[in-house]
């Protein structure tokens, strides 16, 4: 190949290299959703989850950990970029039973008082598993919400919006932010629960094609927001986040004896939301990716975003 034709690919992808160095900072992100477990580590380090943050654009993320505290080591390389859900679940048979133990409301608390933790999640409210609202521990964790104005991360997987509406209206001043938009819930039902519900926020992590391909919100082939979707996430786009939700393989869910590498796929994840954000208003796709899990989080007036 001619020596000029060599100068000026290089040169184009040189070219091509800094616009995307330059889109990526102008277009901070916020991942409000993320896992930080103990078969993670295998895979990711706390190092190199925090390399991977940064390669990412993510400027915040809100991440569980599982058991609760190692998420803390992530917290101590990066204070400032990671902040961390409480998450109740300490063995494997928690994720269906944690409601039942009364010392979860203890064990919450304690981590709001230490500061070390900014809300509580997630709590798998799903099916037959879902208790009651007035459950004690249900009903002391939305209090804890409004005495600490701290949010609990929510996830049900119900078709209909009555079970998180009712859960709620149960103590309006809890803040509730609903994971992965009801997971299986339509744009209908989204649109119910958010307008009966002031204080309900919601975000989109997993609605991709790898995660609940059976109520996808985008359409591959099309390159559009299917029906309803669009509309929804328009109309309550002040109080929309995203996640990466990052557990791989989807079908080992939370297996307690084989890594996890999902860390290694929030690049897939964070493109399959690029690929519907840059079909909106740029306003409204930047509060979206960022903007709303500022002021959500209460980071706004500290990182003058």
């Amino acid at each position: 190949m001619p020596a000029y034709i060599i100068r000026t690919l290089s040169g184009l992808l040189a070219f091509a290299s800094l616009a995307i160095l330059s889109h990526a900072a102008a277009t901070p992100r916020a991942d409000v959703h993320m896992h930080y477990k103990w078969s993670q580590q295998e895979t990711t380090t706390p190092e190199e989850a925090i390399a991977i943050l940064e390669r990412n654009g993510i400027e915040l993320a809100v991440i569980i950990g599982t058991p609760p505290g190692l998420v803390q080591e992530l917290r101590r390389l990066d204070p400032q970029r990671v902040l961390a859900w409480y998450g109740p679940y300490r063995s494997r048979a928690d994720w269906y039973r944690w409601y039942q133990q009364p010392e979860v409301l203890e064990r919450a608390e304690a981590a709001l008082e230490s500061g070390d933790y900014v809300g509580i999640g997630e709590l798998h409210l799903i099916g037959s598993f879902a208790p009651k609202w007035d459950t004690p521990v249900i009903d002391g964790l939305l209090k804890l919400s409004a005495k600490y104005q701290a949010p609990l991360l929510v996830h049900v997987e119900f078709g209909r919006a009555d079970y998180l509406i009712g859960l709620c209206q149960r103590h309006p001043g809890a803040r509730l932010l609903l994971a992965h938009a009801g997971a299986p819930m339509r744009p209908g039902e989204v649109r119910r629960a958010l307008e009966a519900c002031p204080s309900l926020w919601w975000e989109l992590s997993a609605r991709d094609p790898w995660r609940y391909s059976a109520s996808l919100i985008f359409d591959e082939q099309k390159g559009a927001l299917k029906p309803g979707w669009r509309e929804l996430i328009i109309d309550f786009s002040d109080r929309l986040m995203l996640g990466s939700d990052p557990v791989w393989p989807v079908e080992q869910l939370d297996s307690w004896d084989t890594p996890d590498t999902g860390w290694n796929e929030i690049g897939r994840f964070w493109g399959a939301h690029e690929r519907w954000l840059k079909l909106l208003p740029a306003g409204v796709a930047d509060a979206i990716r960022h903007g709303n899990a500022m002021r959500f989080f209460g980071r706004e007036a500290a990182d003058g975003d």
